[in-house]
């Protein structure tokens, strides 16, 4: 089923009742001044998280732009990978997450020791690592990407075969785009896994005049049907210039939150089935609670932190 983005909303009560929202939200900021904290959100919660973010974005995206700002303690409205990113770009910041039981599952398909049962057969070829893993992970890899930037990543890399991992939809959309041979991991994300052509194909009928994107996390068949193949912040990106007032979302539904928010005259369908529960667990309350006491708090050992840094800054000299 796929619904225009305004009527879901007005439909979706969220974890927070409505009339409690407001007092919540006037507590977040003034906890946020007291604490010199930056609130970052990820394009996937709820409505009532991103409308009290400072920053809406990717998880990298938003790591970098935290580590641009003085703030002395970031919360991060996403799940527990990305709060560890935004550890790793700013070690010694106050991070927290505001359910720390906010995981990813496509992250956790991936261990340090199942990466070595992975990389076992094939010794010396690098492994990229898609940021959507732990930082555990991280630290043991050669260089990391995002879905953006994964195709410049691996052509940049002196390497005819490489391992990649986790998600083996992102490594087949990439094989597409280099000549380079990718081994790629068995892991999924189990929101974008749940789309089909069919469903995208039925709302492009419904919708003629409507561009499809879907992320590279989906498919192959239902990159095959889509317009467009982007990332969040691509999306984003392709909303706010192309011509066209109608767009197609084969993603987490809370992106069309945002973009109809910032193209309001646009119309944005989305899928009310791909929803992410582990992105859907942040609510006012937790923020609140995060910010007075703490909760949650990203601690990682040195030597992970440091390791996974360098993963990651290898990543950013590149892309």
């Amino acid at each position: 089923m796929f619904i225009e983005i305004r009527d879901y909303v007005q439909e979706f009560p969220g974890q927070t009742p409505a009339d409690a929202r407001p007092a919540l939200a006037a507590a977040v900021q003034e906890l946020k001044r007291r604490r010199r904290a930056i609130i970052l959100a990820h394009n996937y919660q709820l409505p009532e998280t991103q409308d009290v973010a400072d920053f809406l974005g990717d998880s990298l995206e938003l790591s970098r732009k935290a580590a641009a700002t003085d703030a002395e303690v970031i919360v991060f409205c996403g799940v527990h990978f990305m709060a560890e990113t935004a550890k790793i770009l700013s070690p010694e910041r106050l991070v927290l997450l505001p359910d720390i039981n906010a995981g990813c599952p496509m992250a956790d398909m991936i261990t340090p020791d199942l990466l070595r049962r992975f990389r076992a057969p094939y010794p010396g070829l690098p492994v990229v690592a898609y940021v959507n893993t732990s930082a555990e992970v991280k630290a043991e890899v050669d260089i990391c990407c995002t879905s953006a930037n994964a195709v410049k990543v691996i052509n940049s890399l002196d390497a005819d075969r490489l391992l990649f991992i986790p998600d083996r939809y992102l490594a087949h959309y990439v094989q597409r785009h280099t000549d380079k041979e990718i081994i790629g991991y068995r892991g999924f994300c189990p929101t974008h896994a749940l789309f089909t052509a069919d469903m995208v194909l039925e709302a492009k009928a419904a919708h003629p005049e409507a561009v499809a994107i879907c992320h590279p996390e989906c498919p192959p068949e239902v990159v095959d049907v889509a317009d467009i193949v982007a990332s969040t912040s691509g999306m984003v990106k392709a909303a706010a210039e192309r011509s066209e007032s109608e767009f197609i979302l084969a993603t987490e539904w809370g992106l069309g939150y945002r973009l109809a928010k910032e193209n309001p005259g646009k119309r944005f369908y989305v899928f009310p089935e791909a929803a992410c529960p582990n992105m859907k667990r942040i609510t006012l309350e937790k923020i609140v609670a995060s910010l007075a006491d703490n909760v949650s708090e990203i601690q990682l050992p040195s030597d992970v932190l440091v390791r996974a840094r360098q993963a990651v800054e290898r990543m950013i000299a590149i892309a």
